[in-house]
């Protein structure tokens, strides 16, 4: 026979000042393990929304990013020829040479020394059309042979002088902000966006950085990549952009992860600790009916499942309601540090039905260990000694 869940609902209430402790402690832990994975599963989502399955980029042969990247003009004029670059309305290819810097920025309101990272993309007119993510949400784009930059969208409240109609000062001279544009919340949203032709010089750069396409045909990957990795006249390594961008989240995601797992782990031993105490004070308050469900002739093994179930009840409760506590964190933006280029990377907590699910099973987990020994004493209680107690 089983004993009934009602009976394990109603010593809940009659224990409500422990029951809701015990509940409180596991719901801050997993509202902490949510948050924590939440934050890894925003920075890895805002670089994966950055690149698309339709284009590639190109680098030079043995860089890991484009920081470190460099085509020469050269190069760059044989890779626009190729035959496997989508062309746009207009009949030109869409294909952008980009020139990549890193560069420091005062935050808004914070004294001038205090400076974070930021890129400044140096892009071509194909770039608005070969980056079907980008959107201009605020002014014009630049115009040709102008020092006019677009900001990204998460750069605005974050920096000093990146509304649109204002002055931004960086490599010895002025620029003029003319617009922001958004990208789907990718990391393009991070950067500052100007003509190639126009930021080359001021950084003295004479090469590009990388260079991007669209493919005239989505599943000619791989023949595009031998095609331009084989030719004699050029040194580049050939990715599919969507790929690239989300190898470059693995290594911070995955440090995310694991200070998640250890943060977390940490704290619910002091949870599992809190269940175990609720649960045995049960078992102690209990002796007398364990040992009528014992003499009614319910197994001992109904006695286990019986308590189990009980700290797995209070778990429930504390994880739905870590939950809810964890859920308003979701779209809150913050940034960290890109290691794949030691720029500022700012997104948004991203708070998943998955991750929502994964909290509450790590609160079961807790219940279940945390309740495991009590519920295992109860089982054994002798019926004369429980009878006594």
């Amino acid at each position: 026979m089983k004993i009934p869940l009602s009976y394990n609902a109603r010593s809940l209430v009659q224990r409500p000042v422990s029951t809701a402790f015990t509940a409180v402690g596991i719901a801050l832990v997993v509202a902490v393990f949510i948050g924590m994975l939440a934050l890894a599963n925003g920075f890895r989502s805002a670089l994966t929304r950055t690149g698309s399955t339709q284009n590639v980029l190109v680098l030079r042969r043995g860089a890991d990013s484009e920081l470190s990247s460099g085509i020469d003009r050269e190069s760059a004029n044989i890779l626009a020829a190729g035959p496997h670059i989508a062309t746009g309305p207009d009949g030109r290819p869409m294909v952008s040479a980009e020139t990549y810097v890193v560069i420091p920025l005062p935050r808004l309101g914070e004294d001038t020394n205090t400076v974070a990272n930021v890129v400044v993309r140096g892009v071509s007119a194909a770039a608005w059309s070969v980056r079907n993510n980008i959107k201009v949400d605020e002014g014009r784009k630049p115009e040709s042979g102008r020092a006019e930059i677009c900001v990204g969208k998460k750069m605005a409240g974050r920096f000093n002088h990146t509304a649109v109609g204002e002055t931004l000062r960086f490599a010895g001279r002025p620029w003029t902000v003319v617009c922001r544009f958004s990208a789907n919340g990718s990391a393009f949203e991070s950067e500052i966006w100007g003509e190639n032709e126009q930021l080359m010089p001021v950084f003295r750069r004479e090469t590009f950085q990388s260079l991007t396409f669209r493919l005239k045909d989505p599943g000619a990957f791989e023949e595009a990549k031998r095609s331009l990795e084989t030719d004699q006249r050029l040194t580049v390594d050939v990715h599919r952009e969507s790929e690239f961008y989300a190898q470059q989240s693995q290594v911070l995601g995955r440090i995310l992860q694991v200070l998640a797992v250890v943060i977390t782990s940490i704290m619910a031993i002091g949870a599992i600790f809190g269940a175990i105490n609720t649960m045995y004070a049960a078992v102690a308050s209990r002796s007398p009916e364990i040992a009528v469900l014992l003499t009614l002739g319910f197994h001992p093994r109904s006695v286990l499942a019986s308590f189990l179930a009980e700290s797995a009840l209070i778990a429930i409760v504390g994880g739905v309601l870590g939950a809810l506590i964890a859920l308003p964190i979701n779209g809150i933006v913050t940034s960290t540090t890109n290691w794949a280029n030691f720029s500022e990377i700012a997104f948004a907590f991203r708070v998943t039905p998955a991750l929502l699910l994964a909290g509450l099973v790590f609160a079961v987990v807790m219940g279940l260990v945390g309740g495991f020994f009590p519920a295992r004493r109860a089982a054994k209680l002798p019926v004369v000694q429980a009878i006594r107690g």
